[in-house]
């Protein structure tokens, strides 16, 4: 399996400042020029071994914004490191309203594969309140102009959204899955500072997700994509030095694993819905699992096993088994079930 070499191209060629945007702080990098974009792939090349199935991915700006000079001074460095063998693949980040014939031309000439959007909700009264500056709409003809020429789609989308609701999200949903991505991604909205967003958190006017809050709508969004068909492919923004340093995330739902938490939760409601439909009475659970799950099972700190035995019907023990299966055996005094 190929690694994914990112290059960031901070809020590069984005006509529009959203209000939860502050991309220098998001990805770290501060400088978008070419010389900053060579100097990430090199420090990727030092330790990466040279594969057809790495990827150079274009991240943080809208790539097809760009002016088009800049793009394929961008794309032909690209090719040079594919030329050398280190990478195979090419993928880039961007804005569905600047999806276009014109800019594919471009992206299909120079090998690129996959193309992600980010397009973050498609309900259009949420979307204006982000101030993002296109529609949902636009996104459906994104995808479509994306699919007909042969690329392969990801989307992005974001939790806790001014304005966004559950009627709002299960909307976005229903429409995500009839577009059908092959990939996606999900991040909960952080109150970072230098943003729109932050001042009206400080007037009172925004309130963030709670981690509980935004692990529970993730894992509605994650689970109802991949029961379709659609990988997601990340959960949560990357803990890098630059955002995690004091006093840049100012409120929000931030937890360097928190994709990890979204599918403990999922096994957390999945196995109490087994509790649940036991007959009354006193039981031991065994929960069989492939040993790479231990932590996502069990929960941070045991806090899953905590929630299962809290109402003491259950008394749960855990194996390890084989490397795909999870297995749960229930015993009474008398039976197993």
């Amino acid at each position: 399996m190929g690694k994914i070499i990112p290059v960031f191209i901070p809020h590069a060629g984005c006509p529009h400042q959203c209000v939860f945007c502050n991309q220098r702080t998001i990805s770290g990098q501060k400088d978008s020029g070419i010389n900053a974009a060579r100097a990430q792939i090199e420090k990727y090349a030092a330790w990466t071994k040279l594969s057809a199935e790495n990827e150079l991915a274009f991240y943080g700006g809208s790539f097809t914004a760009l002016p088009f000079a800049f793009q394929e001074e961008l794309l032909e460095l690209a090719g040079k490191y594919r030329t050398k063998g280190l990478i195979g693949k090419i993928r880039v980040s961007t804005r569905p309203d600047y999806i276009n014939r014109t800019a594919l031309a471009l992206l299909k000439q120079y090998g690129v594969k996959t193309v992600e959007l980010g397009a973050q909700s498609l309900d259009d009264r949420v979307l204006a309140k982000a101030e993002r500056g296109h529609t949902g709409t636009q996104v459906t003809e994104a995808v479509e102009l994306l699919k007909a020429e042969g690329f392969i789609v990801g989307l992005q989308f974001m939790v806790g959204l001014p304005g966004q609701d559950w009627d709002s999200l299960r909307d976005t949903l229903k429409q995500a899955i009839a577009l059908k991505p092959a990939i996606a991604r999900i991040y909960p909205l952080l109150v970072v500072q230098g943003t729109a967003l932050a001042e009206s958190y400080a007037e009172g006017k925004y309130r963030p997700l709670t981690l509980d809050e935004a692990v529970e709508q993730t894992f509605y969004l994650y689970q109802g994509l991949t029961e379709n068909g659609i990988k997601v492919i990340r959960m949560g923004l990357q803990p890098d030095a630059e955002l995690c340093e004091e006093g840049n995330i100012l409120a929000g739902p931030f937890h360097p694993s928190f994709g990890e938490l979204v599918k403990s939760y999922g096994y957390k409601i999945a196995i109490k819905k087994q509790i649940d439909a036991l007959p009354s009475g006193k039981y031991e659970m065994t929960i069989v699992h492939p040993a790479k799950l231990a932590s996502i099972i069990r929960g941070m700190h045991k806090a899953n096993l905590k929630f299962w035995e809290a109402e003491g019907k259950v008394k749960v023990k855990f194996a390890e088994g084989d490397k795909f299966n999870i297995i749960i055996i229930c015993h009474t005094d008398k039976n197993t079930i």
